[in-house]
């Protein structure tokens, strides 16, 4: 059982106590299995992103034991291609229920495996996930397309789906950064890898074009500085050019405009990249704002649809959990979350906007 001893580093006035944190982090534990995967809920369906998540705020909160389980799942059930499926039943590795397999769902094994090697030091650990890092990103890059996008993922049959979607992509150059952390820790350089970083980093700042447009959506907006494509005054442009189209003043970030419906998972998120930019007052503001999502449990409703004064959908997110733990841990100065959402070392790749 987590303690509130074990989640002080938590604490953040006006959002959560130790004591409640306790109660998120617990609600997540319950939610993963036995063999260490952590579904969105118990009974609904597991992704390699979402669970790769949660088991970034099971780091964040001091429970490494459970961290490794859910990593240890992924390099278990990982497909001969490097790829995993887009969804499994409940968590269950012989139920996928989704057979594509998403790009930025596969890269991230990167970001939580750096993450958990920063927040224990454990080298052992590190070792024994890299062929499963790279056997990841070797997938998820030779689905790159000419002009550095990531297509977006492979269907069952192998037939590739070459679009590129703005956030997908924006998460693979966080997990890119990372993966090459990872090689050079282990002091095996990847010079192909930096080079597709940093196509992928220009055509994230100087193209959307390349991109499927889904400005309706609030992570379009904000994944490109969360991801870490776009810092300083870029940033702060992109913010608030949207700001009063996506923030719903004492409530959230909706999801998808034009839709009344505020949701715990990305305003956590536009929390987190708020952070990175410098904004933490009102990184802060957003997270209080949305512990009216807060459930006695501890764990967190998906989202309220204001004009209905309604809860929905009614599911208690491990997901959503996650990220508000780790806008909270970067907050607090965790020194691994801050690294990997602040990118302060991690490799930045072969620029071309530097040659240019």
């Amino acid at each position: 059982m987590t303690t509130p001893g074990r989640t002080e580093r938590l604490v953040l006035p006006g959002v959560l106590t130790a004591e409640e944190a306790a109660r998120t982090v617990a609600g997540i534990a319950a939610t993963q299995r036995e063999d260490g995967a952590i579904p969105w809920f118990r009974g609904h369906h597991l992704d390699p992103w979402d669970h790769t998540e949660a088991a970034m705020a099971l780091d964040a909160a001091g429970e490494h034991e459970r961290a490794e389980a859910a990593y240890d799942w992924l390099v278990r059930h990982q497909n001969p291609d490097g790829s995993w499926y887009a969804a499994y039943d409940d968590g269950d590795a012989e139920a996928p229920t989704d057979r594509g397999r998403e790009t930025n769902f596969c890269a991230y094994i990167a970001v939580g495996v750096w993450h958990h090697y920063l927040s224990t030091g454990d080298e052992t650990f590190l070792d024994r996930m890299w062929p499963a890092v790279y056997a990841a990103i070797e997938f998820v890059l030779d689905l790159q397309q000419p002009g550095g996008e990531i297509g977006w993922k492979r269907e069952d049959d192998g037939t590739p789906v070459n679009d590129a979607l703005l956030t997908g992509s924006s998460s693979v150059y966080q997990a890119l950064r990372c993966a090459l952390a990872l090689a050079e820790q282990r002091e095996e350089p990847q010079p192909d890898w930096e080079l597709a970083l940093g196509r992928l980093g220009h055509t994230i700042r100087r193209h959307p074009e390349r991109f499927l447009d889904k400005s309706r959506y609030s992570m379009d907006w904000y994944y490109p500085i969360l991801g870490g494509a776009v810092r300083g005054a870029d940033a702060v442009a992109r913010i608030d050019a949207e700001w009063e189209n996506f923030v719903v003043p004492g409530l959230g970030v909706r999801c998808v405009l034009p839709n009344p419906w505020v949701t715990g998972g990305e305003s956590a998120e536009l929390a987190l990249a708020l952070w990175a930019m410098g904004e933490s007052e009102r990184a802060v503001q957003i997270l209080k704002w949305i512990q009216h999502l807060r459930a006695e449990d501890g764990m967190y409703w998906t989202g309220y649809v204001f004009d209905d004064d309604a809860i929905w959908p009614r599911e208690l997110t491990s997901w959503t959990a996650g990220s508000l733990l780790l806008a909270v841990a970067a907050l607090g100065g965790d020194e691994a979350t801050t690294s990997v959402f602040g990118g302060e070392g991690l490799p930045t790749g072969l620029d071309p906007d530097c040659c240019r």
